[in-house]
C-alpha cells in the first residue's frame, strides 16, 4: 500500500519542473524564498510530492505561498503550498462538505465530499484566514466558490461555510453541509 503514494522518478522530475516554473512566474507569492531550499525540502519528503501531485492532477495549481501576516512558519520551518488556480480546482467540484453530509443525503448524492477528498490527498482545507491571505496574491474564485474549514459549532448545527470573491470583496457565507454545486469545490493547503 505504501507504493501507491509514491511517484516514479519521472513523475517527480516532471512535478518539480512544473512547480519550479510556477514558483518563478509568481514571485509575489513567496518573496525572499529560494527555490533550491524549497526543492531540497520536497526531495527530502517524497510523500509530500505525492500530495502535491494530487493537488496538481485535480487542477489546484499548487504554489508556495508566504502569507503576509504570518510569514514562513519559523517554529516548524515549513513551506506552505496553497491551491493557486484562478477558480476552485475543477476536479474537486460538485462535492458536499464532509462524509456525514454525504451520508445524510437520501438522493442525488455527490460522488464525494471536500473533507474526505482533502484527507485522501493528504492536504487540509483552507481556513477563512488562509483564504483571505490567498486573496492578497490575486483574485481567486471570481466565478466559483470554495468550501473552507468550518468551525465545529457551525458544523454541529448542520452548516458549513464557503468563500468566493465578487465585486472586489471576499464573501464568506454558509450552506447546509450536504449541499453541492457544479461551481463549488475546495482549496487546499499542504505543509512541507
Amino acid at each position: 500500500m505504501e507504493n501507491i503514494k509514491n511517484l516514479s522518478p519521472e513523475q517527480r522530475s516532471t512535478l518539480i519542473s512544473v512547480l519550479k516554473d510556477r514558483f518563478d512566474k509568481n514571485p509575489n507569492r513567496h518573496k525572499n524564498l529560494e527555490w533550491a531550499n524549497v526543492q531540497a525540502k520536497l526531495e527530502a519528503n517524497p510523500e509530500k510530492l505525492w500530495s502535491l501531485n494530487e493537488m496538481e492532477r485535480t487542477g489546484g495549481e499548487p504554489d508556495v505561498v508566504v502569507p503576509l501576516t504570518i510569514g514562513n512558519d519559523t517554529n516548524t520551518n515549513e513551506y506552505l503550498f496553497y491551491d493557486c488556480s484562478a477558480e476552485s480546482p475543477k476536479d474537486r467540484r460538485s462535492v458536499c462538505y464532509d462524509r456525514e453530509a454525504l451520508e445524510s443525503r437520501k438522493e442525488n448524492k455527490p460522488k464525494n465530499s471536500a473533507v474526505t477528498m482533502a484527507s485522501e490527498m493528504g492536504i487540509e482545507l483552507l481556513t477563512e484566514e488562509q483564504y483571505r491571505e490567498l486573496q492578497q496574491f490575486g483574485n481567486f474564485d471570481t466565478k466559483t466558490s470554495s468550501w473552507i474549514k468550518t468551525p465545529t459549532e457551525i458544523r454541529k448545527l448542520g452548516g458549513a461555510i464557503f468563500a468566493d470573491f465578487r465585486y472586489g470583496t471576499i464573501f464568506v457565507y454558509h450552506n447546509g453541509a450536504e449541499s453541492y454545486y457544479a461551481a463549488r469545490g475546495f482549496r487546499g493547503l499542504l505543509r512541507v
